[in-house]
């Protein structure tokens, strides 16, 4: 494998700038490595994750499209990194809906970028992709694994199924060691305000707070598997470091309705969420997956991963951050 002089491995992560790429930085940073990042203009970037895990100084930018075949094989040849985490792409569902040609170009053809670029390469660098629970679609309470079928609803997880199988496909027919980690929901005080679990959690704090607003949602029976995105990202570089790639199911195993979240997040601040909180039907969309639940039997077998942060936790977590970013004492992330 490619390594610096001082024997340092040497991450790239496309993607840098979202909440995973931050948290997947500060971890490998902790291992030792030397992390690049990469946003299509690093700079315009917003910085404002690696500025609140305090990494901003310790991570090298590049500019890198990743639709763009001659924008990645540059930066990837330039850094010459051991490893790559793909976590790139325009990564809202309901956004993909109003942009799907941006989304599916964004997520499939950059992944087939990077993998030409490390065909080219003959497979010295070990390659991680982003999937999503969003493939599967509904999984009812069954909890999906590596062998379930993908029936994505969405633009956004047509692409990530696309990605995933153009990975599985390179892997075995061009050897290279790629590997798809298939996430399902995982959360954190980075996540991105136009999420509705961080919509939620702002809101309920600011309630809280005695702002008056009110909070308007759609569906509440759904139900997600969600989970802490830093433990999350551990995951990602576990996959890496074994003999044989493979793909791998990272979930908690158990559902909850957003129902529970909204109810968890009002009582973390004393208040009843029904009495603040209204229901909007143009929120709700035709195509909602209605159930979402992982089965994480061979993260856990293989790899000795599993989710200990339980979803109350995760959930203060979130309130705790909301509360002390208003408070300008800085959250703790």
């Amino acid at each position: 494998m490619m390594t610096t002089g001082s024997s340092r491995k040497v991450a790239l992560i496309a993607g840098i700038t979202g909440q995973d790429g931050a948290y997947l930085a500060r971890f490998l940073l902790g291992k030792g490595y030397v992390v690049h990042g990469t946003s299509r203009d690093a700079a315009l970037a917003r910085l404002d994750g690696l500025v609140a895990l305090g990494i901003i100084d310790k991570v090298t930018l590049h500019s890198m499209s990743p639709a763009d075949f001659q924008s990645v094989a540059r930066v990837i040849e330039g850094v010459a990194p051991d490893e790559i985490y793909n976590l790139s792409g325009q990564s809202s569902v309901s956004l993909s809906f109003t942009q799907p040609a941006e989304t599916l170009t964004g997520i499939a053809l950059g992944t087939l970028n990077m993998l030409e670029t490390l065909r080219r390469l003959r497979g010295r660098i070990r390659f991680y992709n982003a999937g999503s629970s969003e493939c599967f679609g509904d999984t009812q309470s069954q909890g999906a694994n590596e062998q379930t079928a993908f029936r994505p609803k969405s633009p956004y997880g047509i692409a990530k199924a696309a990605a995933i199988s153009l990975v599985a496909n390179y892997r075995e027919s061009h050897g290279l060691f790629a590997c798809s980690g298939i996430l399902f929901n995982h959360e954190s005080p980075l996540r991105p305000s136009r999420f509705v679990t961080r919509k939620i959690t702002a809101a309920a704090a600011n309630i809280g707070a005695g702002s008056g607003e009110r909070l308007a949602l759609g569906n509440l029976s759904i139900r997600r598997d969600w989970g802490l995105a830093p433990e999350y990202v551990e995951a990602m570089w576990s996959m890496l470091q074994q003999d044989e790639p493979d793909n791998f199911v990272v979930a908690s195993g158990v559902a909850h309705s957003l129902e529970e979240f909204v109810a968890t997040a009002f009582l973390k601040v004393g208040l009843d969420w029904r009495d603040h909180v209204d229901h909007d039907p143009s929120l709700v969309r035709s195509s909602e997956i209605t159930y979402s639940l992982g089965d994480p039997t061979k993260v856990a077998q293989l790899l000795n991963w599993r989710s200990s942060v339980k979803f109350p936790e995760i959930v203060a977590r979130m309130i705790r951050a909301e509360q002390e970013r208003a408070g300008s004492s800085g959250a703790a992330l």
